[in-house]
Order: C-alpha cells, then structure tokens, then sequence
C-alpha cells in the first residue's frame, strides 16, 4: 500500500491518495475535505487503505512519505500516546485511535519514502491527493473541526 496527504494551507482544503496492490491487481482511493491538515490527510489515507483491504489478518507493508506517521508506529510513539490518555495535547486523537484498531485486525510495517523522488506509486498518490485537495466533492474534517473548536482539551 502506498499512501500519501495533502494540503492546499495547514489548515486548508486537504486530501488524501492511496494505491492498493495486490499481485496483479491495483486499486487508487483518494478524498478531499474542505479544511483539514496535512498529518490528518496523512493519517487518512492510512487509514483508508486499511478500510478498503477485504480480509482480515493480512500482513500489509505501508509506503509512506510522511516521518509523522512512519514514526509514530515504528518508534513506538503511538504506544507511548495511547499509555499516557494523549496527555499534553497530541492532536488527531480522533484518527490515531481509528488506525489503532484497524492495526489490530492486520500485521503491519511502514516503510518511509522520500517524498517528491523518483517513486512512480508515490508520486501517484500526491497527484490523487492534491487533485482531491483541489477536487469539488469535499468532506467535512469533523474530528479536525472538533479538535479546534474544543478550547479544554
């Protein structure tokens, strides 16, 4: 699985894209949403991906350019997130606890490529992700918009 994020700002209009593979097989997600952050779409696309797969118990290898995500689950900072109840104010809560539980049902690891090289699938889902950034089909980020609005975190 390949993932990437986007933002048209931060906060701004934000997407995400997403490429499945599967022997022969190919499958492009991508979705844009009205405000949002680039780690939240970062984040999403994970997310989507692992939503899309058909079968649980599949060990899933994630492409991803963004250190954000790649580090948080293999230098255990998620772990350390979720021990301490988020403490300290960690955003996206809303969205870690979501791929917190999807991980479950998998066998996961992250690899971390560079952003904007020479990795064709990479740069294919910043081109979906940015499209959808830009698209006119835009969600509403609610965890993004609750996250803002709640002044006593």
């Amino acid at each position: 699985m390949y993932t990437d994020g986007s933002s048209r700002g931060n906060p701004g209009p934000g997407g995400y894209g997403v490429i499945l593979i599967s022997g022969h097989h190919r499958k492009e997600l991508s979705q844009g949403y009205r405000l949002t952050t680039n780690n939240r779409m970062e984040l999403m696309a994970v997310i989507s991906g692992l939503e899309a797969l058909k079968k649980d118990g599949s060990r899933v290898t994630i492409y991803s350019d963004s250190q954000y995500v790649v580090k948080a689950i293999e230098e255990g900072w998620l772990k350390n997130w979720i021990a301490t109840n988020f403490k300290g104010g960690k955003k996206n809560r809303d969205l870690w606890m979501r791929y917190y539980h999807l991980a479950q049902k998998h066998t996961i690891r992250f690899k971390w490529v560079r952003g904007h090289a020479d990795n064709p699938y990479n740069n294919r889902c910043d081109e979906l992700a940015t499209q959808a950034a830009d698209g006119n089909h835009l969600l509403v980020d609610e965890g993004y918009l609750q996250d803002k609005n709640n002044l006593f975190p």
